[in-house]
């Protein structure tokens, strides 16, 4: 039996430690090999720094042995100046001879250029070792670059009798907050704010919950808020207006008198496709993931235009009499969590 399937299992374990930092660059994972034995390992920093390879070529103190080992990496190097120079160039460099790639990139500026910059300069390549691990482990940036649009997470609680909210004569009788999930749930809602680059909601969530849409129960960088607020009603006293995290605005408002100096804002035309729009705008932006976080309207919007990728579904333990009906959708089960009284299903669109 082959030992190479572990060394690339080890590379798409460290490639997760880049999860939530290094978009919109691909969260790589590498591992350089001698004689069986990992001599150096690495993933990609937060964007802007060092990606996965530089990282662990940095890593190996004896450079020497470099030129007679094996690099296995999930995604296939960069050919392109960018941020960084090309890693395929550093690869040729260091005279690696045997580069193991996971999956090939699909980025306009490499898409094969790697592997055949590689190539040419003599180094045994070969691609597709566990290569649906690591396109499942990719799936942001390949539905970014692929589909042109970001990945699509939508989430939402629901009460045991399938509801997301009560309705508004209960709201306006008792204006507090109604949560669904619990305490464990939501803590684990705002680890994933921390692993995406944006989270989207529309403009009744924003007027009945005044959310701030940020990391608080967890560590790591808050996502950038997007908000649909077609004709500008929130009031700019609420939360997502604080200035602490960069925020969009989705407006039909083209008067920019009206427009906040420190917000920034998208018109798109709310008689037409809102969700492709969306998609357009996050896409042109280089966000390529999104956390869909309500409201009803919203989430149900995404699922009708069939633009959505997973979906997680919190079910807690509360009812409403009478109350605002979940979504309805249709996607394959991957997962059932009990989270304390809570039940957690994830779902992917397939």
């Amino acid at each position: 039996m082959s030992i190479a399937p572990i060394f690339m299992k080890r590379a798409i374990q460290l490639a997760k430690n880049g999860l939530g930092v290094t978009a919109p660059n691909p969260m790589v994972g590498a591992v350089l090999v001698k004689d069986n034995i990992i001599i150096g390992e690495g993933y990609t920093s937060p964007y802007g720094g060092p990606h996965a390879e530089v990282n662990a070529i940095n890593s190996v103190s004896d450079k020497s042995l470099l030129s007679k080992s094996t690099l296995y990496v999930t995604l296939e190097p960069c050919s392109h100046y960018g941020k960084t120079p090309p890693c395929a160039d550093l690869i040729v460099k260091h005279k690696i001879p045997n580069v193991v790639i996971g999956t090939m990139d699909p980025h306009g500026k490499v898409k094969g250029n790697g592997i055949s910059r590689l190539k040419k300069s003599g180094c045994n390549v070969t691609v597709g070792l566990l290569e649906e691990d690591c396109l499942e482990h990719h799936r942001r940036f390949m539905a970014f670059h692929q589909k042109q649009r970001p990945y699509i997470i939508l989430k939402w609680a629901e009460t045991k009798n399938g509801c997301i909210a009560p309705l508004p004569p209960k709201r306006d009788e008792e204006p507090q907050p109604y949560w669904i999930s619990n305490k464990y749930s939501r803590q684990l809602v705002h680890k994933w704010r921390s692993e995406e680059q944006a989270i989207l909601v529309g403009t009744h969530t924003v007027l009945e919950d005044n959310p701030k849409l940020n990391v608080r129960d967890w560590s790591g960088k808050s996502p950038v808020r997007v908000v649909l607020d077609r004709n500008l009603s929130i009031p700019p006293s609420f939360h997502i207006f604080d200035k602490s995290v960069k925020t969009i605005i989705l407006t039909a408002v083209n008067d920019t008198s009206k427009w906040m100096g420190h917000i920034e804002y998208e018109p798109i035309d709310f008689a037409k496709k809102v969700p492709e729009q969306i998609c357009r705008v996050l896409h042109d932006r280089n966000i390529i993931s999104v956390l869909v976080e309500g409201g009803a309207q919203t989430l149900t919007g995404f699922i009708k235009a069939d633009l959505w990728d997973e979906a997680r579904v919190f079910t807690g333990q509360s009812t409403f009499e009478k109350g605002l009906k979940a979504p309805e959708f249709h996607g394959r089960s991957t997962a059932t969590i009990n989270l304390g009284s809570d039940l957690l299903n994830i779902y992917r669109n397939d």
